[in-house]
């Protein structure tokens, strides 16, 4: 009879057979690292009675998939679900934690990563892209003693990641956490020569950065990288005046900026629409998305949108070159071509980042907006060259955060005209709401 775990490639078995208390894997994206670890859970779950495993995921997104791995192989080990919760404060509210209960009494426990949740709980415990945890050193420092305690049994430590820089503990771990650690190492190399079907040529030209390549998939540890935008800063942006929605109506707007970062084959093309407010804040009213559609019927669409803003723009890179110079003989001076080099996008996640923690951006409540800019990440080469860069999943490749940039890109210019949106003084604050308003009208 054939073995559930038959379907595994072999560096997956290797890790879900290996039996050392502690545990960290090195791999590459899209290998299937979060699906072996799993697994392994899902596995024990089925022999150890009342077995608890806690997953600790970098995101919501994250954790939400695992439990999904969790659920097909439950369904693969003929493991019966008895209940499966989620918790949140409200229905677009940050996950606070998800949980299966199986019938034999086991569970897996997934939350998204916070040192003050992972105290709460005690089991085996799975880091899931643990360089990619907003705050791995206080993850590390709640749950390492609760593992290591002699009184709680022979608990067991997963850790996964793909690099994320240098500075942070998933790295020290990797090159220095002891002899007691079990190490595997997976690049997508390893994983194509295991049998994974992946086309190598077309994932590296879709990255299309060599840093990221070489980190995301080659399993290169740069010289330091982090989360640019944490869960908080975001949340507090998070305004039920902001809509992804155009709820606004059009005699009662100010001054609108719009930003297109437009997609590839399998990404969406998304248009993002800031509002001026007569406090000088921008929020969100819309953030239209189009997906599986011509471009030229994207560039009819985009039309409207893009001719009743103040200042519109679009990624002129890729297959935007075409549109934006549709969009730049038609608007003239009122719409920006942007090209997306490492100045421009410094500049522009650097604006943004100022921007959300001055609070001066309203951002909808919405799980696919927070986990679209969570995703964001920065790198620093030696040189100390900021690469800015997000993993391209299903949804696509954090797309409305890319668009969001190029319409506050948008409300920071100057045209012929008008004053500087965001100039400092209560004059000049005073002038642009006047200027607003005018337009508007």
């Amino acid at each position: 009879m054939n073995s559930p775990l038959d379907i595994l490639l072999p560096y997956q078995r290797a890790w879900v057979e290996d039996p050392a208390r502690f545990k960290a894997g090195l791999m590459s994206r899209q290998v299937g690292k979060s699906f072996a670890g799993a697994c392994e859970a899902v596995r024990d779950c089925l022999v150890t009675p009342a077995a608890t495993w806690v997953v600790l995921s970098a995101g919501e997104r994250q954790a939400l998939e695992f439990m999904a791995k969790v659920r097909q192989w439950a369904e693969a080990f003929a493991l019966v679900i008895h209940d499966f919760d989620e918790q949140r404060a409200g229905a677009e509210a940050l996950l606070r934690s998800s949980e299966v209960r199986f019938a034999t009494g086991s569970r897996v426990i997934a939350l998204p990563a916070n040192p003050a949740t992972a105290r709460g709980y005690s089991g085996n415990v799975i880091l899931d892209e643990f360089a990619f945890h907003e705050d791995a050193e206080g993850i590390w420092r709640a749950i390492y003693p609760s593992i290591t305690n002699p009184l709680r049994g022979e608990l067991k430590l997963r850790v996964l990641s793909t690099p994320n820089g240098q500075g942070n503990r998933f790295y020290r771990l990797w090159t220095g956490g002891g002899a007691n650690w079990s190490r595997h190492k997976v690049t997508v190399h390893d994983a194509i020569a295991a049998g994974l079907p992946i086309n190598l040529d077309a994932l590296r030209e879709q990255i299309g950065d060599a840093d990221a390549w070489a980190q995301e998939y080659e399993c290169a540890f740069l010289d330091v990288g982090g989360v640019l935008f944490p869960y908080e800063l975001i949340a507090g942006c998070e305004s039920d005046l902001a809509s992804e929605l155009m709820t606004v109506p059009s005699g009662e707007r100010g001054a609108l900026y719009t930003g297109v970062d437009v997609g590839t084959v399998n990404d969406p093309t998304v248009a993002v629409t800031l509002e001026r407010m007569p406090d000088s804040r921008l929020r969100v009213i819309e953030a239209l998305r189009l997906k599986g559609m011509p471009l030229p019927d994207q560039q009819d669409l985009l039309d409207g949108r893009l001719a009743a803003a103040t200042v519109s723009g679009l990624d002129a890179t890729g297959l935007g070159k075409q549109m934006a110079q549709f969009f730049s003989a038609k608007l003239g001076g009122k719409f920006r071509p942007c090209d997306f080099t490492s100045k421009w996008k410094h500049e522009a996640f650097t604006r943004l980042y100022n921007a959300l923690e001055r609070k001066s951006v309203l951002l909808p409540v919405s799980r696919d907006v927070r986990e679209d800019m969570h995703a964001w990440h920065v790198s620093h080469s030696g040189s100390g060259v900021a690469t800015y860069w997000a993993p391209r999943t299903r949804e696509g490749h954090s797309d409305f955060t890319s668009a969001l940039v190029i319409a506050l890109d948008c409300a920071a210019t100057v045209v012929p005209g008008m004053a500087r949106p965001f100039r400092n003084s209560r004059r000049g604050r005073a002038l642009a709401a006047r200027r607003d308003r005018s337009v508007a009208a």
